[in-house]
C-alpha cells in the first residue's frame, strides 16, 4: 500500500505521486533544446520529487542522467568535491572517469560524442565557494560547443535564484531559463488526497480536503504531511472528519518539532521586527528580493510576492506558529487575570457571551496594568517585540484565560490579512469571530469590519467582535464603538484607547 511522502523524493511504486504533466513537458523541452538551467525553489515544494521523475522521463528517452546532491560540501576540500563527482558521472553515465582535476574532466567530456547526457546538480548552493565558480567555469566552457558533444543540459537545482550570483555574459544559466516550482493547485491537492481514498477506500471529508488546502496555501511537503499525520492517527476510520483536522492542525502548531516548520521559525528570529511588522501592522512592505530579510525569508517560504507587488506570508501554517513563536509566556499576566476572572459572569441568561461586560474587564485589565508587561527585552534590557504585539498579545492573554476558565475552544483563523488577529472562539457550542488590530485611518477601519463581516458569513458565523487598538489623541466622526448588522453579521466594536506614554513607556 503506498504512503503519503514527507522525507525525500518520492518513489512512485511507494509514494502518493503528483507527475505534473505540464511542468514535466517545460524541463523535458528545455533538455530537448540541449538548455542548460535551474531549477529554484523554496524548500518542502517537491523539488527532489520533480527532477527524479525528469531523470525517469528522460532515461526512457535514452539520455545518461547523473544526479548529485552537494548539500553538505560548504567547507569540503576540492579533493573531496571531485571524488564525489566523478564517482557519481562514472556510476550514473558508465564512463570511468579517474579522479584528476575539474580541466580534465571536462575535457574528457567534451570528447564523448556517442550518447547523450544530462547533468542534475543538487543543493548546488551548498558547493564549496572556494572552487564554485571554476566549477561553473568548466559548465560555461562546454556549453557553447554542447552540440558537438555529448553533455546536453547541465541543471543546477537550490532554493534561492542563483541566476543573480553566476549571471555573466557567457553563463548559459540566464534569467530566462530558470524552472520554478509552484506549489500544488487546488485540483492538484485534490488528486493526491483522492489517491489515497480510491487505493484504500477511506474519505478524507470534504472539509478536511480544503482545511488542509487553506492551512499549507497546497505546499507539497505539508500537504503530504498533514495528510500522513491524518492517516496514521485515525487508520480504521472510513471518514476522516473536521473535528480529526483540528486536532492535527493543533498538533502541528502546537506540538510538533517539525524540522521545516522549526527552519521556518528560527529563519524568523532572526528578523523579528520586520516579521512582527507584517504580523501586527497594516503597513504594506513593497517586495525587493535584494532587501537581506526578504531574500533569506522568500527562499525558505515563509513570505512571498503578492499581486500588487507587496510582501504576504506565504503560508498559513508558518504565519500561525509564527504567533505562538513570539508569545511572551514568561510575563506573569495570564495568573494575574486568572485570578479575577469570574468566567460564568460574563454570559448571558441563553449562554452567549456578554462582550459589553468582558471587554469593559479587558480595559480595566489595561488600565491598572499597561502594555508594558507584553513587550519582551534581551538581555541587554532593550525591547525585542514591537508595540503593536504588546496590544495583540495582551488581548488574546485575556481572551484564552476567559476561554480556558468558561472551558471553551478557540483557534486562529487560517487566512488572516497583515495587521490583523483573528480567532474564532467557541463558548457552550456557540461560535464566535474576534478580530484584534490597530487604529491607522478611518478607511482602513470601515474596510476591517467589512472584511469582518465577509470572513464570519464564510464561516457561518452569525456574531463578530472588532476590537480596535487606538491613541487617546484621535477623535474621529464615524470611529466608535457599535453594534451594527453588516451583510447579515452582527459586528460589535470596541475601541481600546491607550496613551502613548502611559502604555508603553519605558
Amino acid at each position: 500500500m503506498r504512503k503519503f511522502n514527507t522525507n525525500g523524493p518520492n518513489i512512485p511504486e511507494k509514494h502518493y505521486t503528483l507527475f505534473r504533466p505540464e511542468l514535466m513537458k517545460k524541463g523535458i523541452d528545455l533538455v530537448h533544446d540541449s538548455q542548460y538551467f535551474t531549477i529554484w525553489a523554496p524548500r518542502q515544494t517537491g523539488k527532489s520529487t520533480y527532477f527524479g521523475l525528469l531523470g525517469e522521463a528522460l532515461e526512457k528517452e535514452g539520455y545518461k542522467v547523473a544526479w548529485i546532491n552537494f548539500e553538505t560540501y560548504a567547507n569540503t576540500p576540492i579533493d573531496t568535491f571531485m571524488a564525489k563527482l566523478v564517482t557519481k558521472l562514472n556510476l550514473f553515465w558508465g564512463t570511468d572517469f579517474k579522479v584528476t582535476n575539474l580541466g580534465d574532466i571536462f575535457n574528457k567530456i567534451e570528447n564523448i560524442t556517442d550518447k547523450k547526457l544530462v547533468l542534475i546538480i543538487d543543493e548546488v548552493e551548498g558547493i564549496n565557494k572556494v572552487y564554485f565558480n571554476d566549477f561553473l567555469h568548466e559548465i560555461r566552457g562546454v556549453y557553447h560547443t554542447r552540440n558537438n558533444h555529448a553533455l546536453k543540459s547541465v541543471i543546477l537545482v537550490g532554493v534561492s535564484n542563483i541566476t543573480g550570483i553566476i549571471q555573466d555574459n557567457a553563463s548559459p544559466f540566464n534569467v530566462t531559463n530558470n524552472l520554478a516550482i509552484p506549489f500544488f493547485t487546488n485540483e492538484e491537492t485534490f488528486e493526491l488526497l483522492g489517491q489515497h481514498e480510491t487505493e484504500t477506500g477511506q474519505l478524507f471529508d470534504q472539509s478536511v480536503k480544503e482545511k488542509i488546502i487553506e492551512i499549507t496555501a497546497n505546499q507539497p511537503g505539508l500537504v503530504n504531511g498533514f495528510a500522513r499525520k491524518l492517516v496514521m492517527d485515525y487508520p480504521d476510520k472510513e471518514v476522516i472528519t473536521y473535528e480529526d483536522y483540528m486536532k492535527v492542525e493543533d498538533w502541528y502548531i502546537n506540538i510538533s518539532i517539525d524540522k521545516n516548520v522549526s527552519n521556518i521559525v528560527n529563519k524568523a528570529k532572526n528578523h523579528r521586527a520586520f516579521v512582527e511588522h507584517l504580523l501586527f501592522t497594516e503597513n504594506e512592505v513593497e517586495f525587493k528580493i535584494d532587501r537581506p530579510a526578504i531574500k533569506e525569508l522568500h527562499v525558505n517560504g515563509l513570505i512571498r510576492r503578492g499581486e500588487n507587488g507587496q510582501v504576504i506570508f506565504w503560508v498559513p501554517l508558518y504565519q500561525k506558529k509564527l504567533y505562538n513563536t513570539f508569545y511572551p509566556y514568561t510575563n506573569g499576566e495570564g495568573s494575574r487575570i486568572a485570578g479575577t476572572m469570574l468566567a460564568d459572569a460574563y454570559l448571558t441568561e441563553n449562554g452567549r457571551i456578554d462582550f459589553d461586560k468582558l471587554i469593559d474587564k479587558y480595559k480595566n485589565h489595561i488600565q491598572l496594568r499597561s502594555f508594558r508587561p507584553y513587550r519582551e527585552k534581551d538581555e541587554n534590557g532593550n525591547f525585542k517585540s514591537i508595540k503593536e504585539a504588546a496590544m495583540i498579545y495582551s488581548f488574546e492573554t485575556f481572551i484564552s484565560i476567559f476561554i480556558q476558565e468558561i472551558e471553551g475552544k478557540s483557534y486562529r483563523e487560517a487566512f488572516v490579512s497583515l495587521g490583523n488577529s483573528d480567532l474564532i472562539i467557541n463558548v457552550k457550542g456557540i461560535e464566535y469571530l474576534i478580530e484584534a488590530k490597530k487604529y491607522y485611518s478611518p478607511r482602513s477601519f470601515k474596510k476591517g469590519k467589512k472584511q469582518l463581516a465577509y470572513y464570519s458569513n464564510r464561516k457561518g458565523i452569525e456574531e463578530s467582535v472588532y476590537i480596535v487598538f487606538i491613541s487617546n489623541e484621535i477623535q474621529m466622526e464615524g470611529v466608535e464603538e457599535a453594534k451594527e448588522i453588516i451583510d447579515g453579521v452582527e459586528v460589535k466594536t470596541y475601541l481600546i484607547r491607550y496613551d502613548e506614554a502611559t502604555d508603553f513607556g519605558e
